[in-house]
């Protein structure tokens, strides 16, 4: 019967644990989805902006020097900057993808502590059936 209350009582344990963690992650879970759509939408309007403000810059400086010897330099020049720019941006997306925290931090810091939380709870089970196995033989 106590053997049984035991068993019982670190079942209740373990799926008190793990409901818990679960819980942690489904709000971490929310918490990425809620901020990645709030991201994917100020990008996409900030993509969409800068894209006309880029055609209508374009539009300007190719209008500006077309009746000159220079359009085709402008032109050049233009594409030039865009590259660079360009460029420039994908190299931030990676380094923003690469150096960023890792989702679901919280979840995986609780789990590893559990991991080692349970570990020295048996090293010290162990530790202990040693004693009492020495203690038999003496």
């Amino acid at each position: 019967m106590g053997i049984r209350k035991s068993l019982i009582g670190v079942a209740a344990g373990v799926v008190g644990l793990i409901g818990t963690r679960l819980e942690l992650l489904g709000l971490e879970a929310a918490n990425e989805k809620a901020r990645l759509l709030r991201l994917l939408g100020m990008s996409f309007a900030a993509l969409l902006f800068l894209t006309l403000a880029v055609l209508v810059f374009s539009v300007l400086v190719s209008v500006y020097f077309w009746p000159t010897e220079n359009r085709y330099v402008a032109l050049g020049l233009l594409a030039a900057v865009y590259g660079i720019l360009g460029v420039i941006m994908l190299a931030a997306v990676r380094r923003s993808l690469v150096y960023d925290p890792v989702p679901f931090a919280a979840t995986l810091s609780e789990l590893q502590r559990d991991a080692e939380l349970l570990s020295r709870i048996r090293g010290a089970a162990e530790h202990d059936d040693e004693r009492r196995a020495q203690a038999r033989e003496y």
